[in-house]
């Protein structure tokens, strides 16, 4: 059966209450990140005076949203990170903040009680209210990024990583372990050959026992950093979600034939490797100006 794509076009906090109740499996998605970009399009979320008052307005939206998600549907968090005071608004000089043709940097705005050039730790502090609102934390992960976008900065490390945080709706929850192993880092040992109780293998040089590690042959478990390198589309006027990081997460996070939501669809990543993928998608856009590039970008889905 080929997966359904329904796009709604409007704010994701109106549109959040009309999902049907237990109907969304998990929730994929990368909000505008605050203070970073101005796309000229009213009501459009990123532009909160302070972190605060940012952090607040993604909790309520995912309050509502919850009802729609089953009960043990996950979510998958993109945010990334920015600073305080800096010359043009944001800093950080995220891909989301230079890749962004057609939009301009937001206007200054900084929280009164952090300094010029303070890091903001706007993930964390969303992870910590979505937390203290009833969702389980269940890991931070880093999106390490190989290929950066390069920085002017003489002061401070260039930014190579953003966070995805897995949240739960409930104590239990799905998550396919299976579908998202990694390599293991060497061979694995012949069958009995397992080694005795009490054998460090890190400390232990004989030769047949170099580089042999144990484990499931499937792989091993899935690690807390992903190393994903940023991927240009040409059709967007914004940076997009790697089709790679979206893929984890609906592996993991959406059951076959399952339902993946995405109310910041942007160029329509998450819908594009969900239908890839064989899962059902729902996704909200406030500018409807991206139609056309969110139909370019799912006419390229074909089944795996």
């Amino acid at each position: 059966m080929t997966p359904t794509v329904d796009v709604y076009y409007g704010d994701a906090w109106e549109l959040a209450p009309t999902l049907e109740p237990q109907s969304i499996d998990c929730i994929v998605t990368s909000p505008p990140y605050w203070g970073l970009r101005d796309y000229g399009h009213p009501g459009q979320f990123g532009l909160e005076r302070t972190p605060q008052e940012y952090v607040a307005k993604l909790v309520d939206l995912f309050a509502r949203l919850r009802p729609a998600l089953k009960d043990e549907g996950t979510v998958w968090l993109n945010l990334g990170d920015s600073y305080a005071s800096d010359i043009k608004g944001s800093g950080g000089h995220s891909a989301k903040q230079v890749s962004n043709a057609g939009s301009r940097y937001a206007p200054r705005r900084y929280d009164p009680g952090l300094k010029p050039k303070d890091l903001c730790g706007i993930p964390w502090r969303v992870a910590f209210a979505l937390q203290e609102d009833g969702w389980y934390l269940r890991s931070d992960i880093i999106w390490h990024k190989p290929n950066p976008m390069p920085e002017s900065v003489t002061d401070r490390p260039t930014k190579a990583h953003e966070y995805v945080f897995l949240l739960a709706k409930s104590e239990r929850y799905y998550f396919d372990q299976e579908a998202v192993r990694e390599p293991l880092d060497g061979p694995l040992h012949a069958p009995g050959n397992k080694p005795a109780f009490g054998d460090v293998l890190r400390n232990d040089f004989r030769p047949e026992r170099m580089g042999v590690v144990w484990g499931n042959p499937a792989g091993r478990n899935i690690r807390t950093v992903w190393t994903i390198t940023t991927k240009p589309y040409s059709g967007a006027h914004f940076a997009t979600m790697p089709p790679d990081l979206a893929e984890r997460c609906i592996k993991a996070g959406c059951p076959e034939g399952g339902t993946v939501l995405d109310p910041f669809v942007g160029s329509g990543t998450t819908l594009y490797v969900a239908r890839k993928l064989g899962r059902n998608s729902i996704g909200f856009e406030l500018n409807e100006d991206y139609r056309p590039l969110i139909e370019d970008r799912l006419k390229q889905g074909v089944l795996l």
